[in-house]
């Protein structure tokens, strides 16, 4: 074991130290954009993790006769909020590729510590190196499925916020003018979901007028784009019709008669569950989750929609 293997492995540790207090605060920020409560728990857990690393690999620095650096979590810190700030002018996916080529930077810095860790004959930093490699595997095969999620047209785990869906549409819109899509037509209605001062927020703060108002006005538009639909298939125009129809979906406002499932209005939770496993198509499961979003509301049906979507988009880049 020589002076020069210790400082390098040193020199090292505080880097990945310094990615650590970065990926701390990423994972903070995104908590905001969990789409369901179990997303939440699970990055507020990730971000518990980290810290633990971290004092992990403080530990680490000091045994081996280093000294970590005091102003490291002030550097992270401010690096994620540059990130946060900057990824707000990007589409949602490039804000995840950016996690995840931290992660990955984690990842293979993990291993170059291990490899150095054996030659300087240093088996508790050898064992954090491995805890490491673990942790860090376990979040690239979380992203990449986040990114597989929203690349089948969603719902991924994590929400757009309003103005990375508002960047997303713009490039949509310059790039394919003309080409409505059903996963367009998604990304126009979570923007509208994730707007903040929403007309239907607005007239929720009217308290019963309001809610009144709301219902009515959500009535109206439903019963307007199933006429609407059904107006247009009757005339033959079935490009049109479809793309209402994909609003409908999206919106969760189809009637249960539509629904891929048989019967599902009538099936209980286990039933339901059971049924959303059989499912093979993502937008099969993406029109049951908006239903059950917009009528239900039942969690355990919900969390199982995103488990299969996750499933699926697992299948499709080859995660086991």
């Amino acid at each position: 074991m020589t002076t020069t293997s210790i400082n390098t492995l040193i020199a090292q540790l505080r880097a990945v130290l310094d990615l650590t207090n970065t990926e701390i605060q990423v994972a903070e920020t995104r908590v905001v954009q969990a789409r369901t409560e179990a997303v939440r728990k699970e990055l507020s857990q990730n971000a518990a993790n980290g810290r633990a690393r971290a004092e992990s690999i403080e530990s680490a620095i000091r045994d081996l006769g280093g000294h970590p650096d005091v102003i490291g979590p002030f550097f992270g810190r401010a690096a994620a909020a540059v990130k946060a700030l900057t990824e707000q002018a990007q589409p949602f996916d490039e804000a995840l590729l950016g996690d995840l080529a931290l992660e990955h930077q984690l990842f293979d810095r993990a291993r170059y510590i291990k490899a150095l860790a054996v030659a300087a004959k240093q088996p508790d930093v050898e064992a954090l190196a491995t805890r490491l490699i673990t942790a860090h595997s376990a979040t690239i095969d979380w992203l990449t499925t986040v990114l597989a999620e929203d690349a089948l047209g969603g719902p991924a785990a994590l929400r757009r916020t309003p103005l990375q869906a508002a960047a997303g549409a713009a490039i949509q819109i310059v790039n394919v003018p003309m080409n409505w899509s059903v996963r367009g037509i998604d990304r126009a209605v979570e923007t509208v979901r994730a707007t903040p001062l929403a007309i239907g927020e607005l007239l929720n703060r009217g308290k019963q007028a309001g809610d009144l108002a709301a219902k009515t006005l959500a009535t109206s538009r439903d019963a307007a784009l199933e006429t609407a639909e059904r107006v247009m298939r009757d005339g033959g125009a079935e490009q049109s019709a479809d793309v209402v129809h994909a609003v409908r979906t999206a919106a969760g406002v189809l009637d249960a008669s539509e629904l891929p499932i048989d019967g599902y209005d009538e099936l209980n939770v286990s039933q339901a569950v059971a049924a959303i496993k059989e499912l093979t198509e993502p937008s099969d499961v993406r029109t049951i989750l908006a239903f059950e979003e917009t009528h239900k509301q039942r969690q355990g049906v919900v969390s199982a929609a995103q488990a299969r979507i996750a499933a699926i988009a697992q299948e499709v880049v080859g995660i086991s």
